[in-house]
């Protein structure tokens, strides 16, 4: 097989690229299926089973506005929290003319799933056999636990121009939708109290931004590099918020919310490949997404955590439900292998920095490392069918509510946990 060919016949390079990424970094937001010659379509599913548990650090004393007794929260176990989730992809790509390229690609670009168990515990005071955690936990109230869901859905559309074999500029709007679910509980947010006892609630809804990039290709050597920006979408919510009934901010209930902005971040990915020997190409991802400027601040949470009592305790002014300290850098790179004419696998690693160090209890990990395998076959030249597992070590974390935000202060420590990502796509040319 002739080595310009490759890029058609390695078209898999794993359907599971982010798949656990930092932050609520979900498909990574690949654009590969619109750089693929000619008219193409593909459809994939990818599948995280996650292993994510800790502890509550050893000798956490709640903030001194929260309940004053810590002893029942030494050596507990948090349990495991992190939800198995899956979300599809889907891409078309037209060759409208020599010249001009048309292509949507629908992905789910952020998410997370986070559900803390009750757990168990060993006090300070009885120490001895493990005992349920009752209603002292950190992150449960004895009935419920913290919990938080977070969806989106992206649609993409992109017009490309190429000037030459060599050259493709592109860009267009992107379509974006979030929605999202969130329960606090627990000692580690101040109890029934305080913000233990809160709930948001945020209805889907769309907003437009837009992307850009350009990409150079010499065919006969399989050489294809692209860059591409995506901008921040800004989405503007009205989240149904409330607190427990017989708690400091129960007044807020009767209020009525105010608008809130959610703003998704800006990205940038760079994609390279290259021929390295007959039938053989090696390939790499680089993506920077700019979480530092992120954040949630839902109308009535902020209100409260400008309360008197709370900003004696905290010493802030204010603090937001998720915010990260760091950006988001991760690499993908691997070797991809045409075996025979209908057979083709790679090999892959990764690795992502994370967002920060301590990190928001409702998604406590740092970055991680991966390895990953691909395999597709090709039952005939014009489709194909894909699958991938990854294995990832997730970084050691320590975890922090939001009132402890941007300081070296945190509630719990996970640490040895791991995912495993499945992936499997189809793709066909005509």
């Amino acid at each position: 097989m002739k080595i310009k060919t490759l890029t058609a016949a390695l078209a898999c390079a794993l359907p599971v690229t982010g798949a656990f990424a930092a932050a609520l970094d979900r498909s990574g937001q690949s654009i590969s299926a619109f750089l693929q010659p000619g008219n193409y379509f593909e459809a994939g599913i990818s599948v995280l089973d996650p292993n994510v548990s800790g502890k509550v650090r050893n000798g956490y004393t709640p903030n001194a506005a929260l309940p004053a007794s810590s002893a029942g929260l030494q050596n507990t176990s948090v349990g495991e929290m992190a939800e198995d989730y899956y979300f599809p992809s889907a891409a078309l790509k037209l060759q409208v003319t020599d010249n001009f390229s048309f292509g949507l690609i629908y992905d789910q670009p952020f998410g997370a799933e986070v559900e803390y168990s009750t757990g168990t515990q060993k006090t300070t005071a009885l120490p001895g056999p493990l005992a349920p955690l009752g209603n002292q936990g950190a992150f449960h109230n004895g009935t419920e636990g913290t919990s938080v869901e977070v969806k989106s859905q992206s649609i993409s559309m992109l017009f490309g121009y190429q000037p030459t074999e060599n050259f493709n500029f592109y860009a267009g709007p992107v379509y974006q939708t979030m929605k999202g679910d969130v329960q606090l509980r627990g000692l580690a947010y101040g109890g029934t109290a305080t913000f233990g006892g809160y709930n948001a609630s945020i209805k889907e809804t769309g907003d437009i931004g837009w992307l850009a990039g350009a990409a150079f290709q010499i065919p006969d050597i399989a050489l294809k590099a692209s860059v591409t920006y995506r901008s921040e979408i800004e989405h503007s919510v009205n989240a149904k918020e409330s607190f427990n009934s017989a708690g400091l901010f129960a007044g807020l209930n009767a209020v009525p919310s105010k608008e809130t902005t959610i703003t998704t971040p800006q990205s940038v990915n760079l994609d390279l490949q290259s021929g390295i020997m007959a039938d053989t190409v090696a390939f790499a991802n680089i993506r920077w997404v700019n979480w530092k400027d992120f954040s949630i601040q839902p109308d009535k949470f902020t209100t409260a955590s400008k309360h008197p009592a709370v900003q004696a305790s905290t010493g802030k002014p204010e603090f937001a439900l998720i915010a990260y300290t760091d950006d988001q850098w991760s690499v993908n790179a691997g070797v991809g292998r045409k075996v025979t004419d209908k057979w083709a696998g790679n090999v892959s690693v990764g690795y992502d920095t994370g967002a920060g160090n301590p990190i928001s209890t409702l998604g406590p990990t740092e970055g991680y490392w991966n390895v990953g395998l691909g395999l597709q076959f090709s039952p005939a030249a014009n489709y194909f069918i894909a699958g991938g597992v990854k294995y990832f070590w997730l970084g050691d974390a320590k975890a922090q509510a939001g009132s402890q935000f941007d300081t070296p202060n945190y509630v719990a420590e996970f640490e040895d946990n791991n995912a495993i990502a499945y992936g499997l796509k189809l793709g066909y040319r005509f």
